[in-house]
This record gives structure tokens, sequence and C-alpha cells, in this order.
């Protein structure tokens, strides 16, 4: 009888071994790295403190720049992905009924696709000189629309945007067709014989209760959005200069050019800016359900 109540124990031990020694030590090691001047170029370890922070928060650094961009991503990212997500999940669910499964099959279907596959064939699409967008544009008259689209420094970081809202907007549209199925049909029924009107119900009713599966999306975009690095570094590698570089593409760059103490602190400073905004954003959007 013991034995069979520690069997599940004994799974969960190993499972949590597992976590602690591959995720757990790692990013406890990098927090302390943080802290410490480790760099290729010597072998000594000093500790430093806040220094590499403060490089990293000075006004009008590299740093600065990059984590104004992927503010940037992040809150153009999760406004378009849940704008649009809602409107194809509300439209799929109460709009069209006919062959609705192969409609969301094939907006999901993005979502499956590897991020790499996704951003070299988009690299080629967008390619400033013969790329299959500037190329159709061209021959159909509008030379005025066929853009630098990855080598212009105001146009490249929409059109990483674009590319990423493509692949991901599928993906939260199942999740908000999944909260929608859960919402009881009597409210609907019962608002319809009150006369409410399409855009009521979709204020009074649909909104509060989605709130719930709201809050999973933001936050998921959110964490998604602020440690973006393939999709922006197989398309612009951070460029044209560093219109399109983030956090991420940032600590790869310090990595490799052996600033290791200062690329941890920069990934430890994104971890407590995700921490707290996704404590934040569920706070809210909880008050707001409640409300």
């Amino acid at each position: 009888m013991n034995t069979r109540r520690a069997y599940p124990t004994w799974f969960a031990l190993g499972a949590l071994l597992l976590y602690g020694v591959f995720t757990l030590v790692p990013s406890v090691l990098g927090i302390l790295y943080s802290f410490t001047d480790w760099n290729s170029y010597t072998t000594e370890l000093s500790w430093v403190g806040l220094d590499n922070f403060a490089t990293i928060l000075t006004a009008g650094s590299n740093y600065m720049h990059v984590i104004g961009n992927t503010i940037m991503f992040t809150v153009a990212t999760i406004i378009l992905k849940t704008v649009i997500a809602l409107a194809l999940a509300v439209l799929l669910t109460e709009g069209i009924r006919r062959a609705s499964s192969f409609y969301r099959v094939l907006f999901y279907l993005p979502a499956v696709l590897p991020i790499i596959v996704v951003s070299l064939i988009f690299r080629s699409i967008l390619n400033p000189a013969d790329g299959l967008l500037n190329e159709t544009l061209r021959a159909v008259g509008l030379d005025a629309f066929a853009l630098k689209w990855l080598t212009d420094p105001v146009i490249a970081m929409w059109s990483v945007i674009g590319v990423d809202v493509w692949r991901g907007v599928g993906y939260i549209m199942v999740i908000l067709i999944a909260g929608l199925l859960a919402i009881p049909r009597d409210y609907y029924e019962a608002a319809s014989i009150d006369g409410a009107s399409a855009w009521s119900k979709f204020r009074h009713i649909t909104l509060p209760l989605l709130t719930p599966v709201l809050a999973v999306v933001t936050v998921l975009n959110l964490l998604y959005g602020l440690k973006v690095f393939d999709i922006v570094f197989v398309l612009t590698r951070g460029g044209p200069g560093r219109a399109t570089d983030t956090v991420y593409t940032m600590v790869f760059e310090d990595f490799s050019k052996g600033r290791w103490g200062l690329a941890t602190a920069l990934s430890t400073l994104l971890l407590i800016v995700m921490v707290v905004l996704a404590y934040f954003v569920i706070r809210v959007l909880q008050r707001d359900e409640n409300d």
C-alpha cells in the first residue's frame, strides 16, 4: 500500500530533478553571473554589482533602443493578434456555419509551420529587389507600393510584426474559439428575447465571459513578444542597423562577442520585466472579470 502511494511521488521527483538540473540551476547561475564581469577576454571573474544593469539602462545606449523595439513589437503583436483572432473566432462560431471547420484549419495552418521555415519563405517574398510581393505589385502597375520591406529602417519592424501576426493569429483564434464555445447559449437566447442587438450581445455577454481566456491569450502573447528572437534573426538579423534588434538578438550578439556577464544581465532584466508585467496583466484582467 505504501509503495502504491509513493509511486506518484517518485514520478514527480524525477520530473523535478530534471527541471532543477536543466532549468532551475542554470537560471540561478545566470542571475548570479549577471552581477559579474564574466567575459571571454580573461579567466578572472570579478563581482561588479549593478554595473552591468547600469550599462544597459544608460539613456541613449543601444540597449535602451532594443528594449524600445521589443516593447513596440510586443504591444503591436498583442493588439493585432488579439483583435484579428477575436474577429475570426466570432465569425467562425457565429457568422460562418458552413465549412467553418475548413476555415479554422486554414487559419490555424500557419501556426503549425516551423517558424524558421516561415521566416525564410517571407524573407524571399519580401525581398526588395526580386521578391514575390514587389514583383507582383510591379506587374499590376503598383510600383509606388513596391517598398523596401526588410531594408527600410521605418518599414522593417512592421514587416516583421506582419509576418509574426500572420503566423500566430491562428493559434490565438483556436484558443478564443474554445472560450466562445464554452459560453452557455442560454445567455444569448435570453438576450435575443429581450431584443438585444448583436453588438450588445458581444459587449455585455461575450467580452465579459471571455475575459479569463483573453487574460491567458494576453499573457502568452506578452511572454512570446518580450523574448522574440528567431523570426527577427532570420528575417533581418536585427537590421537595417538596429531597426529591428530586440532584447534577445542583443543577448545573442553579446554572447557571440564574449560579453557574457552583460548578456546574462540583459536576460535577467528581461526575466524580471516579464514576471512583473505578467502578474499585473493577470491582476487587471481578473479585476475586470470580477467587476
